[in-house]
Parts: C-alpha cells; sequence; structure tokens
C-alpha cells in the first residue's frame, strides 16, 4: 500500500517614507529559513515514530499497540509521541499516508523507468502488479497493510484524505487497462477489472509467506495468467523461457 505542516512565512513589504527616513529595516531573507539541528531532530524523531507505529499497528493491530509501546521502540518517554502527534488516531493515519505517498512515488518511478523498455500494455500491466506486491510484501511494507485494515479507526476527514491518495495511486493503472480492454485482451468493464484486481492483489498480504509460497516475480505471473491470460507476460530484464 512525508508528512509536513511547516507555514510559510509572509514576505516583508517595502517601507514607508516616514520609516526610511528613521532607520533602514533589517531585511529578511528569502526562502525558507533553514531548520535547526534541534528542528532537524525534531523531524528524524517524527520519522521514527510512524516507521515504528506502522511495524506495531501491523503486528499487534491498532487497538492493541499503545502510545507506550511505541515510545518504547523508538526509546522515548512514553508521553513523548504527544509531542509530535496530537493522538494515537492521528499517527495511525500518519502511517497511512507515509504508505500512500510512498507507494505513489515508487509506482512512478517504476512507470518511468519502464517507459521505452517494455513492448506492450500487457508487459506494463506486469510491472504495475509486480510493483504493487512489493509494496504490499517486501522491504518495509507495514503501511499499506495496516491501511487496509485499520481504516475503521480513522475519522472521516482523514479517510476522506486517505481516498484522495489512493485516488492518485490508482490513476496509474487507468490506462494501462483501458488499453488491454480496447486490444479485447481485458474483456471486462475497466473500473470493475480495477476494483477486482487490487481485491485479489491486497488479499496475498493475509495468506503470503516468503518462507513458503513463491517468489514475488512468480506472484506476477500467475496475476497476469489470472487476470489477462497470460502467463509469462514480458517484463524489463526477463526473458520468456
Amino acid at each position: 500500500m512525508d508528512i509536513s505542516h511547516a507555514r510559510k512565512r509572509s514576505a516583508v513589504g517595502p517601507p514607508v517614507a516616514s520609516e526610511v527616513a528613521v532607520a533602514q529595516p533589517d531585511k529578511r531573507p528569502r526562502g525558507r529559513p533553514r531548520k535547526t539541528v534541534a528542528e532537524r531532530d525534531d523531524g528524524n524523531r517524527r520519522v521514527e515514530l510512524v516507521h515504528a507505529a506502522a511495524r506495531l499497528f501491523r503486528r499487534k493491530g491498532f487497538d492493541g499497540t499503545s502510545t507506550r509501546d511505541i515510545a518504547t521502540a523508538v526509546g522515548m518517554h512514553s508521553g513523548s509521541p504527544f509531542y509530535h502527534f496530537k493522538s494515537k488516531g492521528a499517527l495511525l493515519h500518519a502511517v497511512m499516508a507515509e504508505g500512500m505517498r510512498s507507494a505513489i512515488a515508487r509506482q512512478t518511478e517504476a512507470l518511468q523507468l519502464a517507459a521505452h523498455a517494455v513492448p506492450d500494455a500487457a508487459a506494463l500491466l506486469r510491472v504495475l502488479v509486480r510493483n504493487h506486491f512489493d509494496v504490499l510484501l517486501g522491504p518495509g511494507s507495514d503501511f499499506i497493510p495496516v491501511m487496509l485494515y485499520e481504516s475503521r479507526s480513522i475519522t472521516a476527514k482523514q479517510r476522506s484524505l486517505l481516498a484522495k491518495l489512493q485516488s492518485d495511486y490508482e490513476a496509474g493503472w487507468e490506462p494501462v487497462l483501458q488499453a488491454l480492454h480496447q486490444q479485447g485482451r481485458l474483456r471486462c468493464p475497466v473500473k470493475l477489472a480495477r476494483l477486482l484486481m487490487f481485491g485479489a492483489l491486497n488479499w496475498s498480504v493475509q495468506w503470503f509467506d516468503a518462507k513458503k509460497g513463491a517468489s514475488l516475480d512468480e506472484l506476477a505471473d500467475a496475476a497476469l495468467a489470472l487476470f489477462i491470460g497470460e502467463a509469462q507476460a514480458a517484463a524489463p530484464g526477463r526473458r520468456r523461457p
């Protein structure tokens, strides 16, 4: 399956004539001021909290994870996380938003790399599917599963903000699915196909075991066989057997 709330400083307007006659005011430097060491440390601690919370929320669930658990995981006092987040619910939303922003960035990069390397829409769908499996099941993959299974614990407003990020992510699939539909290789309406695909792919979080099951490449090949009847769609760097 990236967070900052810094406010922009307003520019200082030119002094009026009476002010010039008395004293020339100091000019405020343009742009955002450099962060102090303390501010940088605060940012790093915030990132640590988000990552630790993602791991714990995935392993123990939101309700089963206390703020003390999260603070202990990053070496903080039990009340210290509230310096960075208003509540445990706000931290949960931050975990989900970070997961979606990271997923969007990774998908964008995968599509850019594949732009001149894949032969057709089927191969591009494999790129999307393989990347999605990596987001769900690869290293550091705690964020999106938390979003998938803990959404009941966030507010309606938070859910709406996440829906926008999810829409941005799924938008990358739309032209590929449209192309496959036009070619007759996707034999159901595009919207339904997209919903069914994500439902099937996301459920892998529940059953996949890297120690017992197939590799992510094998999962991607199986998904292509299921979705469009192509067991081995070409992918960058891979050859057909």
